[in-house]
């Protein structure tokens, strides 16, 4: 298994930039590793709580865990997608993320990305798949900037 951790750190790595693998699975780390029929790492979790699934595109997709360790060790704006406050309690239920209440996104941001939705503090809010590039969120008054897949609760919740 760990031969399968190395592989998806290096994964991570070149998903989400250098030090993105060590963050979500450091050495010496306990994971959960659920696999296909075909052998393949199909979601990673630590102390019961997913981290990222592994799709059959070669991508990941963050888990809110994932989300709050990527946010918590790389600097800002990377990964992220900041929203106004009007926008927290419905991102915080999974709800989207639409253009008009985005404050500030990782330039790098492109279409089908993954990334953290946060608040002002950089608080993760949820995660999810961005729709727009880093510019069209910063542009646009209108559209979906970010399908979120999971919101995170209440203040306090997993």
């Amino acid at each position: 298994m760990e031969r399968d951790i190395a592989r998806l750190r290096t994964v991570a790595d070149y998903q989400f930039g250098a030090g993105a693998g060590h963050t979500l699975f450091p050495p010496g780390g306990s994971f959960d590793v659920s696999y296909s029929s075909g052998g393949r790492p199909r979601q990673v979790h630590a102390g019961g709580v997913r981290l990222v699934s592994y799709g059959t595109d070669g991508r990941f997709t963050l888990g809110v865990e994932g989300g709050r360790r990527l946010v918590g060790a790389l600097a800002p704006p990377a990964v992220r997608v900041a929203v106004g406050e009007e926008s927290i309690p419905f991102v915080r239920d999974g709800r989207n993320a639409f253009a008009k209440f985005v404050r500030a996104v990782d330039p790098d941001v492109r279409p089908g990305d993954e990334v953290a939705v946060v608040d002002g503090d950089d608080e993760v809010l949820g995660v999810g798949r961005a729709e727009l590039s880093a510019s069209a969120m910063a542009d646009f008054d209108t559209g979906v900037a970010v399908s979120v897949r999971h919101g995170a609760g209440a203040p306090g919740d997993a």
